[in-house]
């Protein structure tokens, strides 16, 4: 039987370690570097606003709610200023967006289910961590790896090639370890199912 201390360990990682991946994507940390509407996107927040204004899904205000606090972040570190806010969308190149070819999108299904995953994972986790986190970063793993070393869809050009960010590491473990394992509820379930009798008349027959 597990331990209190052990249950709140597990507790105490998960909770550490969605937060942690919540700062990453929150505030924009590069993790990688594709093809996207606006140009060339670095993090899992960037498609996903590519895709939220080029198909209207939200208001803009959703989406520059989203952008800011990294762009505020980048903004500080880079001139010690703060971005406007009506400037957001003009930031990251996505006043355009909307006119822009779906292909690239549509080339990279894995990289951009996997950001939409992410973030919605990164804000829930917040709150409740789950496996939506997890599952949306081993989804961009498998895109970038498909791109980059498959060549699938094949790309010769160096400036637009397929770039993994050593902080992909950092993200994929905090990832994994903000899911909590309930290992005293699963050995519970394993002993409460039923185990097989066999019946009394063919162990009567046996015997004879």
């Amino acid at each position: 039987m597990a331990s209190p201390s052990r249950g709140w360990t597990s507790a105490r990682i998960s909770y550490i370690a969605a937060r942690i991946f919540f700062v990453l994507i929150i505030f924009q940390l590069p993790l990688f570097r594709v093809q996207c509407r606006s140009g060339m996107c670095t993090t899992p927040i960037q498609i996903t606003s590519c895709q939220l204004t080029a198909n209207e899904i939200f208001p803009s205000a959703v989406v520059k709610a989203l952008l800011y606090p990294g762009a505020a972040v980048n903004s500080l570190v880079s001139n010690m200023t703060l971005p406007k806010w009506n400037n957001i969308l003009h930031m990251y190149n996505l006043t355009e967006v909307k006119n822009a070819s779906a292909v690239v999108d549509l080339q990279r299904l894995e990289v951009l289910c996997g950001s939409y995953f992410a973030v919605a994972g990164a804000l829930i986790g917040v709150i409740n961590p789950g496996r939506m986190s997890m599952f949306g970063t081993l989804l961009i793993v498998w895109g970038l790896v498909k791109e980059g070393f498959l060549g699938k869809p094949a790309n010769t050009n160096p400036a637009t090639a397929v770039y993994v960010s050593p902080a992909m590491v950092l993200a994929i473990i905090s990832a994994v370890f903000s899911v909590r394992y309930n290992l005293k509820k699963a050995v519970k379930g394993s002993q409460a199912r039923p185990v097989a009798k066999p019946l009394q008349s063919s162990v009567k027959s046996k015997l004879k």
